[in-house]
């Protein structure tokens, strides 16, 4: 058996388990790996930047998004905020009339949600389907992987990565390069799955945030310390926060589980008839979710630190560090 190290503390990894894509149906199995170091998980898998371009642009469901459609995000109360979860997205805790990069910006609502509030918006994003919103509402996106060369250095106040930092094939490398963009005591936010909260430990291999072969990083509270001090940064704040769909997420994904190969019909809805037995199923899973119970259990969860989604705000050394 070839060795494979840690690309956070360059520890030995050991074999997990191999998973499939469980909701858009990319071929292929892919082993999972744990660093005996730091705790941090990888996919023991190397995509080149075209693979990726195509597994997002190609596979991933927002080729049928409808940009008629397009609704940027809106600021809501703090108390639904708390309630919901909805500051698990790291875009949540930008302040207003600041410059702000959007790594990962998915299909631009969270660039709309940061020119609404003063600020100076900018995304990048991997996806080329993000072009039909560029060109309607004139968003800066660079279209591709990001790169510290693509901007000046010293730029952002602030720098966001949602659900993004578990998908990069280096994380020293990306976390470094944003480092150089930030301005100095600028703040990095990271939103990325826990791979130690309940969800892991309740639902095993068909936890939702796995989500192979697109998550390639897992991050530990130890590994995301270790990344920090290599990239020239501080670990501002570490918390879990979750979203309270998420829960209801989870278990509609477990009621569509597909097999190898095929896609879920809860991810890419399809007009096949579902039976008697899951139409009920999903109309109690609905009514759970209506009355607020999984909104209950992800508060809790997330009061312990044992939520399934972490929110980590990094700061760079200020000039007199």
């Amino acid at each position: 058996m070839s060795k494979h190290y840690c690309k956070v503390c360059a520890s030995r990894q050991l074999p997990l388990f191999q998973s499939y894509d469980d909701r858009y149906g990319y071929p292929g199995k892919f082993e999972l790996q744990k660093c005996k170091g730091c705790g941090h998980i990888s996919l023991n898998q190397e995509f080149t930047a075209k693979e990726i371009t195509n597994l997002y642009t190609n596979y991933y469901p927002r080729k049928v998004y409808n940009v008629e459609i397009f609704k940027p995000h809106v600021e809501q109360s703090s108390f639904i905020n708390w309630f919901n979860g909805l500051k698990a997205s790291a875009f949540r805790w930008v302040p207003r009339n600041v410059k702000v990069l959007d790594i990962g910006c998915g299909f631009g609502q969270s660039l709309g949600y940061h020119e609404a509030r003063g600020c100076d918006a900018y995304g990048i994003e991997a996806d080329e389907n993000i072009q039909r919103v560029i060109d309607k509402f004139g968003y800066k996106v660079h279209v591709g992987l990001f790169s510290e060369h693509i901007y000046e250095p010293n730029f952002f106040d602030y720098i966001t990565m949602d659900q993004v930092i578990e998908h990069v094939i280096d994380p020293l490398s990306t976390l470094r390069d944003i480092e150089k963009i930030l301005k100095p005591g600028g703040l990095a936010v990271l939103s990325t799955p826990n791979i130690n909260g309940w969800g892991t430990r309740v639902f095993g291999k068909r936890w939702i945030n796995w989500h192979t072969p697109y998550h390639l990083q897992f991050f530990s509270r130890r590994s995301i310390e270790i990344a920090a001090e290599h990239a020239g940064m501080k670990i501002e704040k570490c918390l879990t926060v979750t979203n309270s769909e998420w829960l209801l997420y989870q278990y509609l994904h477990l009621l569509s589980y597909p097999k190898q190969g095929e896609c879920s019909t809860f991810w890419l809805p399809t007009k096949t008839k579902s039976t008697f037995f899951r139409k009920v199923i999903v109309k109690l899973l609905l009514s759970t979710h209506r009355i607020k119970i999984n909104h209950l259990i992800t508060r809790l969860f997330d009061s312990l630190g044992q939520g399934d989604n972490f929110v980590f705000i990094l700061k760079k050394h200020d000039n007199n560090y």
